[in-house]
C-alpha cells in the first residue's frame, strides 16, 4: 500500500509514523521548506516541499501509484481542492480529509470526500460525554455515531456471580469483555460478573443511559 499525506504538522506526522510501522510507504508534501527540511531528518517517510493543490506536484509524488490520498493541514481550502484533484486519479481507493471549520463541512461532503476527520470536534464531543457520563470510565464513537463503545466499573449488585451470557447480548448491547484482573476476557459460558470489575459495552447511542443505569446504577 503506498499512502499520501498532505501536511506534516503534528496530525500528519503521527499518522505518517504509525503507517511506516505497519511497513507501509508513505510520502509527505509539505509547503513550508523549512518545515520539510526539519521533517525529513527526522522521517522515514518520502518528504516533497510543494503545493499539493498543484497537479506537478501531486505528479512528482507518484499520485497515480498511491492507493490512499490523506489531507491534514491547518487550511481547509488546501485540504478540500488537494482533495478533489486526487479523485481524478482511479487509482485512490479512499480520501481522507482533515476538517478545521465546521462551517465547511457541507462543501466537503458534496466533493464525495470518503472520510471527514474533525479532530477539534472529536476532542469536544468526547470530553462532552465524559463530563455528562461519569460513570462511563472511557468511550469510543463507532460508525457514524449511532454506536458507542464504553468502559464501565460494574457496580450493580444483584449481577455479582450471574453468568454474563445470561444478560448479553440483546438487542440493544452486548457485553464484549470483562476484565479478571486487569486481563481482557472475551465472555464465554461460564463467565460470570465479579464486584467492581471493569466491563466494556457496545450500545446503540439512543440507549446509553439505561445501559449506564443497569451495570452502574
Amino acid at each position: 500500500m503506498y499512502v499520501i499525506i498532505v501536511g506534516a504538522g503534528r496530525v500528519g506526522l503521527n499518522l505518517a509514523d504509525s503507517l511506516i510501522r505497519e511497513e507501509i510507504s508513505v510520502t509527505i508534501i509539505e509547503d513550508d521548506s523549512t518545515i520539510s527540511e526539519e521533517v525529513a531528518e527526522h522521517t522515514k517517510a518520502m518528504v516533497i516541499n510543494g503545493d499539493a493543490t498543484s497537479v506537478q506536484v501531486l505528479e512528482d509524488a507518484d499520485i497515480s501509484d498511491a492507493d490512499v490520498f490523506v489531507a491534514v493541514t491547518g487550511d481547509d481550502k488546501v485540504n478540500l481542492l488537494a482533495a478533489v484533484l486526487s479523485q481524478s486519479y482511479e487509482n485512490i481507493k479512499k480520501t481522507i480529509v482533515r476538517l478545521n471549520d465546521l462551517e465547511h463541512e457541507k462543501a466537503f461532503k458534496n466533493v464525495g470526500i470518503d472520510v471527514i476527520v474533525s479532530p477539534e470536534a472529536a476532542v469536544a464531543r468526547y470530553l462532552e460525554r465524559i463530563i455528562t457520563r461519569p460513570k462511563i470510565a472511557d468511550l469510543i464513537v463507532l460508525g457514524r455515531g449511532s454506536t458507542e463503545l464504553l468502559e464501565l466499573k460494574l457496580e450493580n449488585k444483584k449481577l455479582f456471580g450471574q453468568k454474563v451470557l445470561d444478560y448479553s447480548p440483546t438487542e440493544n448491547y452486548i457485553v464484549c469483555a470483562v476484565y479478571d484482573n486487569n486481563e481482557l476476557v472475551i465472555p464465554q459460558r461460564d463467565t460470570v460478573f465479579k464486584e467492581n470489575q471493569k466491563i466494556s459495552v457496545i450500545t446503540k447511542s439512543n440507549y446509553i443511559q439505561e445501559v449506564t443505569k443497569f451495570f452502574a446504577p
